[in-house]
């Protein structure tokens, strides 16, 4: 049993895979705005319904790796050493991630998404999804409500670091500089 649903996973993921690669492709090569969900369907060879049962949305096909982003975060929190400080973790997490998203290769997405408003607004709203996951993950791990308003802050801040580091001269300077202020209120919140 566990060998069929591994070979489903496998066979969804590769679907998945199909899907954005050729939306990627048609996007880079035709522009965002003029292509359509079912010209990606139609390049992907698989059914409009099938694409939807991988991707909610347009936008969400330029951000495929969405999950795995906000996986990680999730994981930087709750997978650490237990000796280790919060805010190390992340700072190592943003730093792998501003590393992913800057590197040259990422380039043509990057303008892709800066050029086009929809792909900015749906990033704006994914960070904020991103921001609320990783305050969950860090209130679960100390033990306090999900709601409270430092953790909710600590993760605002961690994700803006993200933001404000892609778009820096210096990514990798602009993250510490940014996570010197987020240890600094951290501190604050006295959470520990």
């Amino acid at each position: 049993m566990t060998e069929q649903t591994g070979r489903r996973e496998r066979k969804k993921a590769a679907t998945r895979q199909k899907i954005a690669d050729a939306a990627l492709r048609l996007f880079q090569e035709h522009g965002y705005e003029a292509v359509g969900i079912r010209d990606v369907a139609a390049e992907a060879d698989v059914a409009v319904t099938t694409l939807f049962s991988h991707f909610a949305s347009k936008e969400a096909l330029v951000f495929e790796q969405d999950r795995g982003f906000e996986q990680g975060l999730v994981r930087a929190v709750a997978d650490r050493a237990p000796d280790e400080p919060l805010v190390p973790a992340l700072r190592r997490q943003i730093h792998a991630l501003v590393r992913h998203c800057t590197a040259p290769e990422a380039a043509p997405v990057r303008n892709m998404i800066e050029s086009s408003p929809a792909l900015r607004e749906y990033e704006e709203s994914m960070r904020l999804r991103h921001a609320e996951s990783l305050a969950e993950a860090v209130a679960a791990d100390l033990g306090v409500p999900g709601t409270s308003i430092a953790c909710r802050t600590i993760a605002r801040f961690v994700i803006d670091a993200y933001a404000l580091a892609r778009e820096a001269e210096e990514p990798e300077a602009a993250v510490d500089e940014v996570f010197r202020m987020v240890e600094a209120a951290w501190a604050a919140a006295d959470l520990d």
